[in-house]
Parts: C-alpha cells; sequence; structure tokens
C-alpha cells in the first residue's frame, strides 16, 4: 500500500498517461465509446476502491493543492488558443446558431431537471450542473464548475460517464443525419453552408523544452495570483473564492491570447497533460459508493440531448439554419474541439475552421453556463 505523496504522485502521472498511449499506438474500438480520459477516471477510481494507497493527511493534502492550483492553470492554457477576433469575423449567421444551441442545452437542462427532480433529491443536481459545463465547453469546465460549486468528488463519475455515453450516441446521429441535409434545409428555407470560407485558425510548431517550461511556469503563476486575488473578492452564493479564482484564471488567458504569446509552442501539450492528470486525482479521491444512481443520470443525459435537438430543429425552422450549422454547432458544444472537426469535414471541408472556432468560444463560455445552469438548478431544488 503507497502511504507518502511521491508514489503516489508518480502512480497517477503513469495512468494519466497510459489510455491516451493505448489509443494512440492501437486505435481499439473501445475508445470510440469510452474516451481515454473516462476510461482513466475508471481506471484510478477502481484503483483507490481496492486502497492501492492509503489516504493520510499527506496523501489527501497533495491532492486538495494540486486540483486547486492545476484547474486554474489548465484554463488559463485552454484560453490562449481562443482568438476572439476570429470568432468575431465569422458573422451573425454562425454567431446565432451558436447562441440559439446554448439556449436549447440551458432549456433542456431545466425542463428534464423538473421532470426528475423528485428522483434527484437534494444535492443530486449537482452532476447535471458540471454536465452542463462540459456540454457547452469540455470536461476541463466540468472540473471547473465542479470546483466552483463544492461538487463532492464521488458524484463526478457521474458526470463523466453520462457525458462519454450520451456523447457517442449523439455523434452517432449527427454523423448519420447528413444524408438529410436537403430535405431539412427544405423544411428550414435555409441555404446549405457548405461553400462557407473561413480563415484557417492559428496554428503552433512543436514543442520545445524551453517553452513547456515557461508555459508551465506562466500558468502556475497566474493560478497563484488568481487565487490570492480570488479570495479578497466578494463572494456570496454561487460566486465563491474559487469561481472568482476560476474566472480570472480564464480571463488572463483570454488576455494572453491576443499577445504575441501565443507564437511560441508548448500551451496545447501542456493542457492536454495537465487535464488527465487532473481527472486522475479527482479520481483518485473517490469510489463508486452510490453507482446505483447512475442510471437516472443517462437517463437524463438522452432526455436532455431529446429536447434539445427538438428545441434546435424549431430555432432553425424560425431562423432559417442549415442542417450542417446546426449539426457542428450542436456537436461544438457537447463534444468540444477534438470531435467537431470530423464531423464539420464530413459534411463540407470548408466547414472544418467553423466547427473549431465554435468549440473553442463553448470553452471559453462553458464554465459560465454551467454556474449559470447550477444557479438555476439550485433555486429549483430549494424551491
Amino acid at each position: 500500500m503507497i502511504q507518502t505523496v511521491w508514489p503516489y504522485l508518480a502512480l497517477m502521472l503513469l495512468a494519466a498517461g497510459l489510455f491516451p498511449a493505448l489509443e494512440r499506438r492501437y486505435s481499439w474500438r473501445i475508445f470510440q465509446v469510452f474516451p481515454p480520459i473516462v476510461l482513466t477516471y475508471l481506471g484510478v477510481t477502481a484503483l483507490a476502491v481496492v486502497g492501492l494507497w492509503q489516504v493520510n493527511d499527506a496523501i489527501r493534502a497533495a491532492q486538495t493543492t494540486i486540483v486547486a492550483q492545476l484547474v486554474p492553470a489548465l484554463l488559463f492554457l485552454l484560453m490562449i488558443n481562443c482568438d476572439l477576433r476570429a470568432i468575431l469575423a465569422l458573422g451573425p449567421r454562425v454567431l446565432a446558431v451558436f447562441t440559439c444551441t446554448a439556449i436549447s442545452l440551458f432549456a433542456a437542462f431545466v425542463l428534464v431537471f423538473l421532470a426528475f427532480r423528485h428522483w434527484l433529491p437534494g444535492t443530486a443536481w449537482q452532476p447535471l450542473a458540471a454536465l452542463s459545463g462540459s456540454w457547452m465547453g469540455g470536461t476541463a469546465n466540468m472540473i471547473a464548475v465542479k470546483q466552483a460549486i463544492g461538487m463532492p468528488d464521488s458524484q463526478l463519475t457521474f458526470s463523466l460517464l453520462t457525458d462519454a455515453l450520451c456523447y457517442s450516441m449523439w455523434v452517432a446521429v449527427l454523423f448519420g443525419v447528413a444524408r438529410f441535409a436537403p430535405a431539412f434545409n427544405r423544411w428550414t428555407r435555409a441555404r446549405s453552408s457548405a461553400e462557407m470560407v473561413v480563415a484557417p485558425t492559428r496554428t503552433h510548431g512543436p514543442a520545445t523544452p524551453d517553452g513547456v517550461l515557461l508555459w508551465l511556469g506562466l500558468a502556475l503563476a497566474v493560478a497563484a495570483g488568481s487565487a490570492w486575488l480570488g479570495a479578497r473578492l466578494p463572494a456570496s452564493g454561487v460566486v465563491s473564492a474559487s469561481t472568482w479564482t476560476i474566472l480570472l484564471a480564464t480571463a488572463a488567458g483570454l488576455v494572453a491570447g491576443m499577445t504575441p504569446l501565443v507564437r511560441f509552442p508548448g500551451a496545447n501539450v501542456i493542457s492536454s497533460a495537465m487535464l488527465i492528470s487532473v481527472v486522475a486525482v479527482l479520481a483518485s479521491q473517490s469510489n463508486f459508493s452510490g453507482i446505483g444512481d447512475a442510471p437516472i443520470y443517462l437517463i437524463c443525459g438522452i432526455c436532455i440531448i431529446a429536447v434539445h435537438a427538438v428545441l434546435l430543429a424549431l430555432f432553425a425552422r424560425l431562423f432559417h439554419f442549415d442542417l450542417y450549422l446546426c449539426g457542428i454547432s450542436s456537436l461544438a458544444h457537447i463534444g468540444g474541439v477534438a470531435a467537431t472537426p470530423v464531423l464539420a469535414a464530413s459534411y463540407a471541408r470548408s466547414l472544418v475552421p467553423v466547427g473549431v472556432l465554435l468549440a473553442l468560444l463553448g470553452y471559453i463560455l462553458g464554465t459560465g453556463f454551467g454556474l449559470l445552469v447550477a444557479q438555476v438548478l439550485s433555486a429549483l431544488a430549494n424551491g
């Protein structure tokens, strides 16, 4: 049994790198259903259940410190890649689709919670709030919302499993509906966006050792500064010191993304490694207690996507959106920047930059969206 911090940290890093390495090497089909980040969470949780390490004061302090410092640092690095000017250059039509997608998801979360709240008593709304952060942005936003609302680590597995399973089903649907685009566009009286051309997003060279060190040091410095300032800002309700820390780190990343700092490679590499490492540490604090409640969250997730799809189709009819933009915008929310370009390429190669930029916009707004959903669900649960 592991009883000290350094062997524990070594195990976390090995666990964080294992499944991404296997996916890159073998491309097994299981990764199409359960991404490496979910398998990492489940694998580390299983190790925690069997008691591979002792949860003593030293390891518990290390877990708390790592999560508190790495989450804002992670968000800062993710925001570096978000080019606000390029997103605004997309024009009102694309941004209108994005807005309608966000509204439909917000309404879906609220309506489904109202339908199931008798089966989700107490603070059981929290996994749905964390899930909403992911379904606007990504897993990093889920973790940020989870930290901000004080959701127990043991409930994160509900959000991750619901995210992975429902996302996989929805991706299959979005790929399959492409052949119905002409009929859908006739129904919405929309022109196809397949000929839309957008300037490519910024690219980065390969990461270098000095770049990795500089980005890592800067990210940790921003995290520490955000925590220091966040502790001195007024807090009430959902907006806690942790919330301020996360929002400040996000804002710092957006500002840095508009400076010459973006020319230095390495931010993408560090943020990817940091994300799965944070998930591994979070998993090490939890277990599968209450896993019998997971099916209710899966049902909620399916219902949320169904309501979202219906509402987005109605918005498309009202504002004359085409199927391609609706599908890309939906996956940009629910799937994130990794999957959206693949879907966009299957629709039309010219739409790939649109998918990337919309997914990045989701990253920017994901934490705020999740906190808004959390506030509404909390009020409904206590009402």
